[in-house]
């Protein structure tokens, strides 16, 4: 399930995912949740002053990946990456720190209390989002509940029991 918290011009998204490696040589699946900043550009104004309007959450512009492989087991933080940077919403290559594996929570709280060094990372103008960053730091505790929530309920077997079908027929590559 896809949750999107929506803070002004910015967007967290937290899903649940289940990733099937390409490479087996690389591990094999992996299991967890995803977090992603976006960008949530106004749309044009449609229909009436009381209509609703739409909300699109668009550009990915970073990434955590709170994952472990399936072969690991639940807890093993084997595989928990983020991806700075992301250019054109393509994640690049898998950072792996200390801190992330150590304090998978403690680390999600830091990125998110100042995330305008993660937009200017991937290229976006860090100033134009400042009132939206507030609005995420203000949401740390919700945002981090729920991510720490999704997680355990992976490590239970309620979510992310099976490969993630993408939007479309198929399933999602690890990245």
């Amino acid at each position: 399930m896809l949750r999107v918290f929506c803070l002004g011009g910015l967007g967290i998204t937290v899903e649940d995912v289940y990733l099937i490696d390409p490479d087996p040589d690389r591990g094999g699946h992996e299991r967890g949740v995803r977090v992603e900043l976006r960008l949530l550009p106004l749309q044009p104004w449609r229909g009436t002053r009381n209509a609703a309007q739409p909300i699109v959450a668009d550009r990915a512009v970073w990434r955590a990946d709170f994952l472990e492989s399936v072969a690991g087991g639940p807890g093993s933080k084997d595989r928990m990456h983020h991806h700075p940077g992301m250019v054109d919403s393509e994640p690049g290559r898998r950072v792996f720190v200390p801190g992330l594996t150590a304090d998978p929570m403690g680390w999600l709280k830091h990125q998110l209390f100042d995330v305008l060094p993660l937009l200017e990372a991937a290229g976006v103008d860090a100033d134009a989002h400042r009132a939206s960053a507030e609005e995420i730091r203000d949401a740390i505790p919700e945002i981090v509940g729920t991510v720490a929530t999704v997680l355990g309920e992976v490590r239970e077997g309620i979510l992310a029991t099976s490969p993630t079908a993408g939007r479309t027929a198929g399933t999602r590559p690890a990245s």
